[in-house]
């Protein structure tokens, strides 16, 4: 494992750099960085799926000055925006969701109102999503997808992409943002998603076979052995070495 440790130090102090996301090597933080704010930024995770240069051309293609706009602007703007499993009808709901919590909160306090129970994250994506649901009822399964169930006691999901809009800001790099400073970096969990989960069972970082919470909370642990206080630094490393397949 010493040699897994080096492997990973070695490629997040690479990967730490201003030039390691740009158009030629695409990551949704590309067009978040833009803005550096929570609700543009769950905009760009949330779409986060598929591959990485149709989800930057579509995030480039949207325009998040309508978080701050009238609803009905919000829907002429939005009638012919849709990506992959989302319509227009779901990217407007959305829309129009963060827009209403935004006139009323932000994101951060909603979270910090599950996260701070118990410490735990899941409880604070919970929240999230529970308001989101609230604050703008639809209901499809594209909006589903995106949006994600809201978390049971023993989830099935790694929510992957909450995880990531957590890492974003949560911690603090090149490539992060670090705009909460009220959540702890050790709370964090690993944003699984196949390409870590793949490179973390080759590098014996994993022994589960089914990608699930519980992969991702097991594989958190592990990391935690090589840095017990930001153990998802390892994440962007062990995305970048499993999409170049380096392995």
């Amino acid at each position: 494992m010493r040699d897994i440790k080096q492997l990973l130090e070695n490629e997040v102090k690479k990967r730490n750099s201003q030039t390691e996301v740009s158009f030629d090597k695409p990551d949704p933080i590309l067009i978040a960085k833009r803005y550096k704010e929570e609700f543009s930024s769950l905009v760009c995770s949330l779409f986060a799926y598929g591959n990485a240069h149709q989800i930057v051309k579509f995030l480039n293609s949207l325009n998040f000055s309508l978080l701050d706009r009238d609803e009905d602007e919000i829907k002429k703007e939005l009638s012919d925006k849709y990506y992959r499993f989302q319509n227009s009808k779901d990217v407007t709901a959305f829309f129009i969701a963060l827009k209403r919590l935004k006139e009323k909160t932000s994101l951060k306090e909603i979270f910090l109102q599950g996260y701070l129970k118990n410490r735990q994250v899941i409880e604070g994506i919970k929240s999230l999503i529970e308001a989101i649901y609230e604050a703008y009822p639809h209901s499809s399964q594209g909006y589903t997808f995106l949006i994600g169930q809201v978390p049971s006691k023993n989830p099935k999901s790694p929510y992957k992409r909450w995880n990531m809009f957590l890492r974003w800001m949560v911690r603090k790099d090149h490539i992060d943002f670090g705009l909460w400073k009220e959540v702890s970096k050790s709370d964090l969990i690993i944003p699984l998603d196949t390409h870590t989960f793949k490179v973390s069972q080759k590098l014996g970082l994993l022994n589960r076979k089914t990608y699930d919470y519980k992969a991702a909370l097991l594989l958190t642990e592990k990391l935690k052995e090589f840095d017990p206080e930001d153990p998802v630094k390892y994440d962007f490393a062990l995305y970048r070495i499993g999409q170049e397949k380096i392995l």
